[in-house]
């Protein structure tokens, strides 16, 4: 990444605790007076297209990723159930912006996804819950909910902060005080909450679990057919197919990867052709998607080393 992470908690850092400088208030807290509810609360499946508005909104109002996603759900369970619910005063979670005031862990959107979880579920199925969001977190393309910015999506291979939004700063060159990256990250925490919301739904058996993908079954290779697989800091694994007549590269076919789209097509159509004329991967990589060009070319390289000699 463009950005280290000193870089990436400097400025994070400032951002979190400028937000606590505005307002210090710390995580909704059942108001005085108030009966003690009963644990775990009750849950009910919510419009899934309204808490994406809600949180997305209540990230820009509610100090940041935790905040946005922690406080828009509790302010729909509060409109559709009340009590307990309308009993917590909603305010900012400053404490789970920028990773943990700015520390650039945990992704904030998570934090406050699982501190709602933990009200609504006994311990081992909320452990059971985080994991799966976790690993959807993982692979997961953001933003997909794009309401006022157009954009790329990146995948963070990670669940910290300073890995989801230093990636996507990478990989489109704004700035943490951009108006487009905040925008990306009040997209991840919307897509977060409905994402929770939707495990807890099959949780207590109000929808289906989404089927799971079977493993593509492995192709036969012919004798002059290799596999080789580069790494990526943008997208991870990069897996092409090389064919050889004789000792010359006849085809580069690329497999599968999880690059950025738009930002990588550039590498994509140009590094085959260019290791193909050359019949050698010491080619120059192109600009502008270099990391893609090195993964594509390290990915050829592995192929290649598996000829026997």
């Amino acid at each position: 990444m463009d950005m280290n992470r000193r870089d990436f908690l400097r400025t994070a850092g400032k951002a979190a605790l400028g937000a606590v400088a505005v307002s210090s208030l710390p995580m909704p807290v059942m108001a005085e007076g108030a009966e003690t509810p009963v644990w775990p609360w009750k849950y009910v499946p919510l419009d899934k297209d309204e808490l994406l508005k809600r949180c997305y909104e209540k990230f820009f109002e509610y100090g940041g990723c935790g905040g946005g996603c922690f406080g828009g759900i509790i302010d729909i369970m509060s409109e559709v159930t009340g009590y307990p619910y309308n009993e917590m005063v909603p305010g900012r979670v400053c404490a789970l912006m920028g990773g943990g005031f700015g520390a650039g862990t945990l992704c904030g959107s998570l934090a406050g996804a699982l501190m709602f979880i933990g009200l609504v579920c006994q311990p081992q199925d909320a452990a059971a819950v985080r994991d799966q969001l976790f690993a959807w977190y993982r692979e997961h393309s953001f933003p997909q909910y794009q309401p006022e910015y157009e954009s790329i999506t990146t995948v963070a291979h990670s669940i910290n902060c300073v890995d989801s939004v230093g990636t996507y700063m990478a990989a489109t060159g704004y700035k943490m005080a951009d108006p487009e990256r905040k925008a990306r990250c009040a997209s991840v925490t919307a897509e977060v909450a409905v994402k929770a919301i939707s495990l807890l739904n099959v949780l207590y058996g109000y929808e289906e679990a989404e089927p799971e993908e079977a493993a593509p079954a492995e192709e036969a290779l012919a004798a002059n057919e290799y596999i080789g697989t580069g790494v990526s800091e943008i997208g991870g694994e990069v897996k092409v197919k090389v064919t050889m007549d004789g000792d010359k590269i006849a085809k580069i076919e690329v497999l599968s990867h999880n690059e950025t789209a738009g930002v990588s097509d550039p590498a994509f159509a140009a590094i085959p052709d260019a290791i193909i004329a050359a019949n050698s991967t010491e080619i120059d990589t192109v600009t502008g998607a270099t990391k893609t060009s090195e993964a594509l070319i390290a990915a050829v390289n592995d192929a290649l080393s598996q000829i026997q000699k």
